[in-house]
């Protein structure tokens, strides 16, 4: 069941937790309480066993407009605004940190922290009407820490010319571009989500969280370091017990039944 009112709506369906962002009528934007209640709710996850992937979600008719502008325009301060930065960095690398499969379920637009949020997911689903942009550059504003996940989606030029001219792209080119991995048509958004966490849900839990972690960690190393890593992490993995089951399995044509060890 869903919880009180509040900024971020929290919901748990077996191992799928979905937080779904509640600001319709502010489109949504980070404002400091909603970064604090999605940095807290992923906190307080992060050690569940169970869990097997996230969804992020949204209320209304855009996924995430970025910062709250009200909020920053209100508090004209150097130190104030490295703080709310610093808050939505970590967030975002909370994410990418996070032990299971993040996805975004984008249903409307995501623009400049709301894409940078995009960005940061491990996978994301959108539908065909949903746009993106990092639009800061419109109101002087280049969009720098937004970029920082864009850049690592995106290649540099497509990522630099969203930054540099604040234009949307579509859900389709946004797909292309690999911003984001799949897009459905709008009143199938909901299926499409909870067919990819159906399938992550019936993959090993140890697979799973290996993976991710071995995937993020690599991106940040030379080549002979991530097959280095990659190899060890591999032989680790090897000896877990679902490998045991999953191949028994495989060689003896049946399901495997997974133990999570």
């Amino acid at each position: 069941m869903d919880t009180q009112e509040s900024f971020v709506l929290i919901e748990r369906n077996q191992g799928v937790l979905t937080l779904t962002l509640n600001r319709p009528d502010q489109f949504n934007s980070l404002s400091e309480e909603v970064l604090t209640a999605l940095q807290q709710a992923l906190d307080g996850a992060a050690d569940d066993e169970a869990l097997r992937c996230v969804v992020l979600a949204a209320k209304g008719r855009a996924f995430c407009a970025g910062h709250d502008l009200k909020q920053m325009q209100a508090n004209r301060n150097r130190d104030y605004y490295r703080q709310l930065f610093a808050q939505c960095g970590r967030l975002m690398q909370r994410i990418v940190s996070f032990p299971v499969p993040v996805i975004a379920k984008v249903q409307g637009v995501a623009t400049a922290a709301g894409c940078q949020l995009v960005a940061s997911c491990d996978l994301a689903v959108a539908s065909a009407d949903a746009r993106f942009a990092v639009s800061g550059i419109n109101v002087g504003l280049f969009c720098s820490t937004p970029a920082v996940a864009l850049s690592r989606n995106v290649g540099a030029k497509k990522a630099f010319e969203m930054l540099i001219t604040g234009e949307f792209i579509s859900a389709q080119e946004a797909r292309e571009e690999g911003l984001i991995n799949r897009v459905v048509p709008a009143d199938e958004l909901d299926a499409a989500v909870d067919a990819l966490t159906a399938t992550l849900c019936a993959k090993s839990p140890v697979a799973v969280r290996t993976g991710k972690a071995m995937f993020q960690k690599q991106r940040s190393m030379s080549l002979a370091e991530a097959y280095e890593f990659a190899g060890e992490t591999m032989a680790c993995n090897m000896m877990a017990e679902d490998v045991h089951e999953g191949i028994d399995a495989f060689m003896n044509k049946r399901h495997p039944v997974w133990k999570g060890r």
